[in-house]
């Protein structure tokens, strides 16, 4: 069975975003990016990772799961309608159609957990959860690991890890801590 993982970079405060959804307080360079790399291949937008000759086969992933304002975010210019082209992109939604040249991303109002719970029987790699925190909260309970780029900035404000959702306090394994010059932390989680 599938596993889905929800891997994402965090601040020191618990925020994925800044209260405007920027990002760009996260660090893009440094020792942390090659090893992070490494473990999580492929979970680049295709044109960037092609841009610098990041490889994108063999990553542990197939299937990238996100909300429409993370999908967004590459959307201003309209040059990135696809952005995970070498992987299945679905993107959760009940407002927005795909833009024109999306054509091989999967717009759906369907129950997310439905999704993923018909995902997770399919053969295939893992699945991946790149945001945002709303569908994080409503996925809480399918998530089997958590793969969090901590990042040695505050935001104070911002989306959080986790929309709000129902108290359900969840124990967490660590499976992994790696600790990167840069200041970043790669912590990996399971489900015990």
């Amino acid at each position: 069975m599938r596993s889905l993982t929800y891997y994402i970079a965090v601040s020191l405060d618990g925020y994925i975003a800044g209260p405007d959804g920027q990002f760009d307080a996260f660090l893009a360079e440094g020792d942390h990016m090659a090893g992070i790399w490494e473990r999580y291949r492929g979970t680049a937008p295709t044109q960037l990772a092609e841009a610098v000759g990041l490889p994108l086969d063999g990553g542990p992933f197939d299937t990238v799961l996100m909300g429409w304002n993370t999908y967004a975010v590459g959307m201003p210019d309209q040059h990135r309608p696809s952005p995970y082209q070498h992987l299945r992109q679905i993107v959760f939604t009940r407002t927005h159609e795909g833009p024109p040249g999306s054509e091989d991303v999967t717009f759906t109002g369907s129950d997310p957990v439905a999704v993923v719970r018909a995902l997770k029987e399919e053969d295939g790699k893992d699945i991946w959860l790149c945001g945002g925190g709303t569908l994080a909260a409503v996925l809480a309970e399918e998530i089997d690991g958590l793969a969090l780029k901590i990042n040695p900035v505050q935001f104070g404000a911002g989306i959080p890890l986790f929309g709000p959702r129902a108290y359900a306090p969840a124990a967490w394994r660590r499976v992994d801590t790696t600790a990167f010059d840069s200041g970043v932390v790669l912590a990996e989680y399971r489900r015990p």
